[in-house]
């Protein structure tokens, strides 16, 4: 039902899904791709929408709306002079080679320019905001039951959205952001891949992922991708894939003017690459990039989503990685104190793998108590995390400590055994 005190073109900008702020920016996109010298501000908007009759667009501005709208002008509310009129008919037409053509009926033309799929239930903005808070939740569920659970969400959200999409009506703005959802949830299935020890499976949810952050033209998007392409490339071996990958999430991030924070994750992975390759000159240079970004970011006026987990944490650990390669566990055990430490509480699976690490690598440079009494802390809170690359983590250290003639040892692997489901028996 029409709204009342409500214009034409008002119902047709609304029913697309612009506000007028955001129908200039898209007027002002479509009159470049056209190559028209026409612009518009949000108080001309406001004029058109608000005076009876609204005021003549000029024929430039005529000709944006109606490749916009996908109707004439006189349909938008104005009165159009006789001159002005867009009429319906072929291109070849000779009585309309010096007008603007439709080439269909001008009201069908509407209804398929604002509502792509004519078939299925109306989605808009509110199932929008349902979906985005459940894609969002698997960041949570990750984070503290681990991945296998975050993966059978995901394919709950994944069957939805590429349902909504191939059956159900929604204007374009609603379905770029049902796709750009997709693209993110390609995204989390990489990470679950890498989390799971599923790598050629994570590498191909990082192609589907980047394929369709490039078809929404999203650069940062494809930069999420790209870092957790690094992690899955660098389990494959794939050293010079891990590279180019840093190497173009750089270009990206830049070409999009990204903030501090999104080029400390680029650093951090630039560093996870030199240290896999023993490149450890190249690892220090990455991780002083990475201070030195750390110590900008809260100058980011926004942060994605998906580097909002990154903290003067993940440089510790980084850097600790970088000692233990190098062969000195004892200089890395403090590093990997001051992760844990900058953890916090809130990253449950996080912080139960940093800590797993830390338990390693004091088991590594001979302090086999305070080894066990880390485990030990870890296992006092384990609740049932279900992610495969700690379980692995946990099995490696249970196994160095079963080697060790220590009662603390001992008694830690025993209670490994007892505690964690899946473990060395």
């Amino acid at each position: 039902m029409a709204q009342v005190g409500v214009n034409r073109l008002a119902r047709l900008r609304r029913a697309a899904g612009y506000t007028q702020a955001s129908f200039v920016a898209a007027f002002t996109a479509e009159a470049a791709r056209l190559g028209v010298r026409a612009a518009v501000s949000v108080r001309q908007v406001r004029r058109w929408e608000r005076e009876a009759p609204p005021p003549l667009p000029h024929p430039g501005q005529q000709i944006v709306l109606e490749v916009i709208f996908g109707v004439p002008l006189a349909e938008m509310g104005f009165d159009a002079p006789p001159h002005r009129v867009t009429a319906a008919g072929t291109v070849s037409d000779p009585e309309a080679v010096k007008r603007r053509t439709f080439v269909a009926d001008a009201g069908s033309l509407a209804a398929v320019a604002l509502s792509p799929a004519l078939r299925g239930p109306r989605v808009g903005a509110a199932d929008l905001v349902k979906l985005r808070a459940r894609l969002d939740g698997l960041y949570e569920t990750d984070h503290t039951a681990g991945s296998v659970p975050a993966m059978t969400e995901a394919h709950g959200i994944e069957s939805e959205i590429t349902g909504v999409l191939g059956s159900a009506t929604y204007t374009g703005r609603v379905g770029r952001e049902l796709q750009t959802m997709l693209a993110e949830l390609y995204g989390h299935r990489a990470w679950y891949g890498y989390d799971g020890g599923r790598i050629e499976r994570g590498r191909a949810s990082c192609l589907e992922a980047l394929a369709a952050a490039q078809l929404v033209g999203d650069p940062l998007l494809q930069v999420s991708v790209l870092e957790t392409l690094v992690l899955l490339a660098i389990k494959a071996g794939r050293t010079w894939e891990a590279a180019s990958a840093v190497e173009n999430a750089h270009r990206l991030a830049t070409r999009a003017a990204a903030g501090h924070t999104v080029h400390l994750v680029i650093a951090l992975r630039d560093a996870n690459v030199a240290t896999h390759a023993g490149d450890l000159a190249g690892a220090r240079r990455a991780l002083s990039r990475a201070v030195n970004h750390q110590a900008r970011a809260d100058r980011d006026s926004e942060v994605p989503g998906w580097a909002r987990f990154v903290g003067p944490f993940e440089v510790d650990y980084a850097t600790a990685d970088m000692y233990v390669r190098a062969g000195q566990p004892k200089r890395a055990v403090s590093f990997l104190r001051a992760a844990v430490r900058g953890m916090g509480g809130e990253l449950a699976r996080n912080g139960a793998s940093y800590r797993v690490r830390l338990a390693g690598v004091l088991l590594d440079a001979g302090e086999v108590d305070e080894a066990c009494a880390v485990m030990n802390g870890v296992l006092d809170t384990w609740g049932g995390i279900s992610s495969p690359r700690l379980l692995s983590r946990v099995t490696e250290f249970q196994r160095a400590a079963g080697g060790l003639d220590s009662v603390a040892a001992r008694a830690c692997g025993d209670r490994i055994r007892e505690t964690v489901p899946g473990s060395v028996t």
